[in-house]
């Protein structure tokens, strides 16, 4: 088993931090893989990461230390990942597309455009293909909506898992490949759909989580490899006092920090010792579409982005705390091999539940054409009253598991909620109580006061 490759890269300071703090940064450079950090507090911590990329690295170099062997792998049938995190306005974006993905020098290419020239030529420089496509989608994660870049209409897609292709989202438009100039020309018109708004921290704030899926499948004599690669560039974390979001920004920044929190609670439960059964996949669309990236079958790589000013020295700490943790996450990547169809056997299906199947069938016949019958018996294995003999068993599993965690989800929330609603009981409770004795006491002095004024009777008296 192999960890989560984990780098953090610290832009040069923008010109408002600049205005703020000077040339001041809150980090100590002490190798290429550790630094000491500078909190608000003057509180000095160490980091030690995969590799360092401070202020001034070369985009070159950033791809080929985090992206290049996981695309290398992904051509030749391995799942991989690359993930980039942070506050809004660190970086990520920018280290993912550069300024453009089709329009900038070649020392300013982000990641993006550095896999797509990656993919083709590793595919180019093996000998042993004889046939190969390359398949690109492009989806978005945005107000817990996965929405499809390349068709507007499918704005709530579907996540999906079997044994074949893994975690997948149903129903995505795939857009077959030949050269990196067509790859690029399709991803800017993805890039063109994605959300983005306005906030104090940047003119073009991403509003959504983006995942761009490159399915890479080569045949290799009697077998086909299928790799799946998937670059994620997630929305930044958000300060509303920082970003002055307000209105829709303001919702939208809601959803993206219960998102991040979400995932952030899954790299906890993964990267605990002697981890429990129950990792919360499914409490998000983000952390249920990376699944497979974290702690499952694929090779991952986490770009923790980072602003090095003390103006933001917070959210730093929280950035870097994320990646630490991440470090501690096992991965279970292998190759997706499939054998030709001609040396498969096809799968065995329950005699009982075939003469089942034989007899309802036999009856309509009696009263249907035979046409209308085998129309039926379609319709019946789409609605799933019949199992399609030829279909896998891992729906059913995954379907299984599905309803478990979902159960196990809302049995927490509800807990939680019990919780909640417990305390507001004892504080409605504790507040009546003190009403009740605040009452009490204020007749007790009224009493006393009528008591006080009176005034005595001595016509029935003797006097002794």
């Amino acid at each position: 088993m192999s960890g989560i490759r984990v780098c953090a890269l610290f832009r040069p300071l923008n010109s408002k931090e600049k205005t703020c703090h000077g040339d001041s940064i809150s980090i100590l450079g002490i190798d290429s893989e550790s630094f000491v950090f500078k909190d608000e507090k003057d509180e000095e911590t160490e980091f030690r990461f995969d590799k360092v990329f401070f202020p001034g690295t070369e985009q070159a170099d950033i791809y080929e230390f985090l992206a290049l062997p996981i695309v290398k792998a992904a051509a030749s049938g391995a799942n991989g990942a690359v993930i980039t995190y942070g506050q809004t306005g660190a970086g990520k974006t920018y280290s993912m597309e550069g300024p453009n993905i089709i329009q900038c020098d070649e020392k300013q290419k982000g990641l993006l455009p550095r896999v797509v020239d990656g993919i083709f030529n590793a595919i180019k420089s093996s000998d042993d293909i004889i046939k190969y496509t390359v398949k690109l989608s492009m989806v978005e994660i945005y107000m817990e909506r996965v929405r499809d870049l390349f068709d507007r209409s499918k704005d709530n897609l579907q996540i999906k898992e079997n044994k074949m292709q893994g975690i997948f989202v149903n129903g995505v438009t795939e857009i077959s490949i030949s050269d990196s100039a067509e790859a690029l020309r399709t991803l800017s018109t993805g890039i063109a759909n994605r959300a983005v708004g306005e906030t104090q921290m940047n003119i073009a704030s991403s509003r959504s989580h983006c995942i761009y899926i490159f399915i890479i499948c080569r045949e290799i004599r009697k077998e086909r490899r299928y790799g799946k690669l998937i670059l994620v560039d997630l929305a930044g974390s958000e300060k509303a006092e920082k970003t002055g979001a307000e209105g829709r920004v303001l919702e939208e920044a809601k959803t993206i920090n219960r998102s991040l929190s979400a995932l952030g609670n899954v790299i906890n439960a993964l990267s605990l010792p002697g981890r429990g059964s129950h990792i919360p996949y499914r409490d998000s669309k983000l952390t249920r579409i990376l699944q497979d990236a974290l702690g499952g079958n694929s090779q991952t790589a986490l770009l923790c982005c980072c602003s090095p000013s003390p103006s933001n020295a917070s959210e730093t700490l929280s950035t870097l705390r994320f990646g630490a943790r991440a470090q501690h996450i096992k991965q279970l990547a292998h190759f997706n091999v499939k054998e030709d169809e001609e040396t498969i056997s096809p799968p065995e299906v329950s005699s009982t539940k075939n003469e089942s199947m034989e007899r309802i069938l036999a009856k309509l016949a009696e009263r249907m054409e035979p046409e209308d019958v085998q129309l039926l018996e379609q319709l019946f294995v789409l609605e799933g009253i019949f199992f399609d003999p030829n279909s896998v068993e891992e729906e059913v599993e995954s379907a299984y598991e599905d309803v478990t965690s979902r159960t196990i989800s809302s049995l927490h929330k509800a807990v939680e909620e019990l919780a909640a609603t417990v305390d507001e009981l004892k504080e409605k409770e504790t507040l009546k109580a003190s009403r009740k004795l605040h009452a009490a006491e204020s007749d007790t002095i009224q009493h006393g006061k009528r008591g006080w004024s009176f005034e005595p009777n001595f016509a029935n008296c003797k006097i002794l």
